[in-house]
C-alpha cells in the first residue's frame, strides 16, 4: 500500500507529491497501528487531497478498515481517496458500506491522471 498527497493550490496548475514506501500485504491488528502511524507522518504539514494505493494488500480486516478510517480523520476534513482495491478488500469495503464513505478508483492513474503511477 503507499499513498501520495496531491496539493492543488487554487492559484497554480502544479501539483506536488510525496510519496512513502510503507508496503502493507496485510492489514490487520497487528499491522494496523503501523499504518496509522505511518500516515500520519507522512501527511501532516500537507494540503489537498490524499489517494491511498491498496494494489498490493491481499487481506485486510476490521482492525485494517479502522485504521484506514482513523487515517481519514488524521485528515481533518481533507479527502482520502482509495485506489486498487483487490477482490478481498472491496468486499470489506462493500460488506461494512464503506464503499459508499470513500472515492474508489480502479488504479492510480485514475484516481491521479496527470501522474506517472510508477512514481508512487
Amino acid at each position: 500500500m503507499r499513498w501520495s498527497k496531491a496539493n492543488e493550490p487554487e492559484h497554480q496548475n502544479t501539483r506536488r507529491r510525496a510519496n512513502t514506501d510503507a508496503r502493507f500485504k496485510r492489514i490487520d491488528a497487528a499491522g494496523a497501528i503501523h499504518l496509522k502511524e505511518q500516515f500520519r507522518v507522512a501527511t501532516e504539514n500537507t494540503t489537498g487531497r490524499v489517494v491511498m494505493d491498496l494494489a498490493e494488500v491481499e487481506f485486510m480486516d476490521s482492525s485494517g478498515l479502522g485504521a484506514i478510517v482513523s487515517a481519514l480523520k488524521l485528515l481533518k476534513g481533507r479527502k482520502l481517496e482509495l485506489t486498487g482495491l483487490t477482490p478481498v478488500v472491496a468486499k470489506v469495503f462493500k460488506l461494512t458500506r464503506m464503499d459508499q464513505v470513500f472515492t474508489i478508483h480502479t488504479d492510480l492513474a485514475a484516481a491521479v491522471p496527470d501522474s506517472d503511477a510508477d512514481a508512487a
